[in-house]
């Protein structure tokens, strides 16, 4: 963990912007699943589901950045628990971590229990965002500090899961992908 966090400190010296705090982009946005948004077993559609985080994660991405963003990649979606009709959803959306112009949004979906009221999460996702300029061209966005232990484990496992992804592209040779590798020596 400390190694991470000298790597944080490196990023600082690199970037001029200032450092934002993983809440400061935090979105929260809850609705109703109504029936034109459900599938014949009266379960929201995964596709609504999917539109509704990108939504959220657009705008903790634009509170980030401050800049226009545009979804890059849908990373990782866990349809866990299915969300019946007329469920009060609740998405909630944050950066946890940003690289040049990238930034990796965690999304959490929470469901309400109808008599208790109580919240159960039922599914995440992360989405990468990019911010751009007018023209659409790559723009550099301010750097992450994690505040919260959950929000420090996100942010850490962030770059692996880059590394991975620029591996699997062959952006990145397996041999440079230091945060894999380290998971296992």
């Amino acid at each position: 963990m400390k190694r991470d966090f000298l790597c944080l400190l490196s990023i600082f010296a690199k970037k001029t912007m200032q450092p934002k705090t993983p809440s400061e982009s935090l979105t929260v946005m809850t609705d109703l699943v109504l029936p034109s948004e459900t599938n014949p077993l009266n379960n929201l559609f995964g596709g609504e589901l999917l539109a509704r985080m990108d939504r959220a994660a657009s705008i903790a991405a634009r509170r980030h950045s401050r800049r226009i963003t545009v979804t890059a990649s849908v990373n990782h979606v866990a349809f866990n628990r299915a969300i019946p009709l007329g469920s009060v959803v609740t998405v909630e959306a944050k950066v946890s971590r940003s690289f040049k112009s990238s930034m990796e949004i965690f999304i959490d979906v929470w469901v309400e229990d109808r008599e208790s009221g109580m919240r159960t999460k039922a599914n995440e996702a992360i989405y990468t965002f990019v911010a751009v300029d007018e023209m659409g061209r790559p723009v550099e966005v301010p750097p992450v500090v994690p505040e919260t232990e959950l929000e420090k484990e996100r942010f850490v496992a962030a770059l692996r899961r880059k590394q991975l992804s620029l591996v699997l592209a062959g952006k990145m040779k397996p041999i440079e992908a230091t945060e894999l590798k380290a998971l296992f020596e």
